[in-house]
């Protein structure tokens, strides 16, 4: 938990003010559905204990005032219609993203200065951009539109910057669970059509254990954008057949019986977005009827498919899934968020929970030559003052 009076103290020494307002942004795993929310499937997220806390003020001017204590790297900007992606702004892009997008929806921006302090592991997979993206929206809602807007509208200027001023084409599930999170619930999202609904996350004795590469990453600079249009290249395909907005609509039944017009890479591309479209479904089952076994059967298949099919989990994501799948206690793993380094989650037994965590950590060192982290979260609410 982050220590708040200590960055009471420290915005005081900064800016010189003490009417201030504090806030809190998660960050999220995904249990299961992994890179099928640009493709129209359904996603089982949920919002985690670790994210990034803000104190916060108004200015007299028009100038956004940002420090960090994680990064040496202090800056501002003015507000205006015209605000455009700088990589010398390295994380500021991210606020000013934010800005530029809630402008363009009509909403009343004004002077800030602005403590951020988090503790999601920078470059982690665990969404820390969405995080920050959320938490400055939050800030603007309160500080200038009396928390009126409402968290869908966040969450869709949220995503609105990452795709048109970030320039990373993701889908909305990041920045969904951030802004509509619950506490000891994951969320069940269509992505599609944006419906949902809350499910009670009772591990019936086990429990998720986060697990870091350090291997950072960023989705700018990966191959992230290149796998979204493979699979707009494998629907346009499948769509000679039969008439097809994303490749969801598919059941894997269809699927097989289409597939013939893919080959190589496109074919496997697909078959991972349908296939685990189909794992959601079966993974809201397993929950509601207390079957772990079944739950971490199909986090095993879920990375299966994502390091064969889709070819985004790499040496280190490999070697800490397989290392915890062969752990006492532990019934599956997968790597969760987007891949290319990041995190993975196991599904870990509660009394096993320490054992667990020294013995992967100690065999990962000795694999990879650098030592991975690990967390244990519970499950939160979504952006919020606090």
């Amino acid at each position: 938990m982050m220590n708040i009076q200590d960055l009471e103290k420290q915005f005081k020494r900064e800016f010189d003010q003490v009417d201030t307002k504090t806030f809190f942004s998660p960050s999220r795993i995904n249990i299961i559905g992994e890179h099928i929310d640009y493709n129209g499937g359904s996603v089982f997220p949920c919002a985690i204990e670790i994210g990034t806390y803000a104190i916060a003020a108004k200015r007299d001017d028009n100038i956004i005032s940002l420090i960090s204590t994680n990064f040496s790297h202090r800056d501002s900007f003015e507000i205006q219609s015209d605000l455009i992606y700088c990589e010398d702004k390295q994380w500021v892009n991210y606020p000013m993203g934010m800005v530029w997008s809630m402008m363009k929806r009509g909403f009343k921006v004004g002077g800030l200065n602005i403590l951020i302090s988090g503790n999601i592991p920078n470059g982690a997979g665990l969404s820390s951009s969405a995080s920050l993206e959320l938490l400055i929206g939050e800030i603007i809602n309160v500080l200038y539109n009396d928390g009126n807007i409402d968290k869908m509208d966040l969450v869709l200027a949220g995503k609105e910057m990452e795709n048109d001023f970030i320039g990373v084409h993701s889908g909305v599930m990041d920045q969904f669970v951030i802004g509509m999170g619950k506490k000891d619930n994951a969320i069940l999202l269509d992505t599609e059509t944006l419906s949902y609904g809350y499910v009670p996350l009772k591990l019936d004795g086990y429990r998720f254990v986060i697990m870091n590469t350090r291997k950072r990453r960023e989705l700018k600079d990966s191959k992230y954008n290149e796998r979204r249009q493979e699979c707009e290249r494998a629907k346009e395909l499948l769509s000679s057949l039969r008439p097809l907005n994303h490749l969801c609509e598919l059941d894997e039944d269809e699927f097989d019986s289409l597939s013939y017009v893919l080959t190589g890479t496109l074919l496997r591309r697909a078959r991972h977005v349908v296939t685990e479209n189909t794992r959601v479904k079966a993974v809201i089952n397993a929950i509601e009827n207390k079957d772990m076994p079944e739950l971490g059967r199909l986090l095993n298949a879920s990375h299966h498919s994502l390091k064969e099919d889709f070819e985004v989990t790499g040496i280190e994501l490999d070697t800490l899934v397989s290392l915890a799948q062969i752990q006492q206690g532990c019934l599956g793993a997968r790597m969760t968020g987007a891949g290319f380094g990041g995190c993975a989650i196991a599904l870990v037994k509660n009394e096993e929970v320490e054992d667990f965590i020294s013995s992967v950590s100690k065999a990962y060192a000795e694999k990879i030559g650098y030592e991975g982290e690990f967390f244990v979260s519970g499950i939160d609410d979504g952006v919020r003052e606090l």
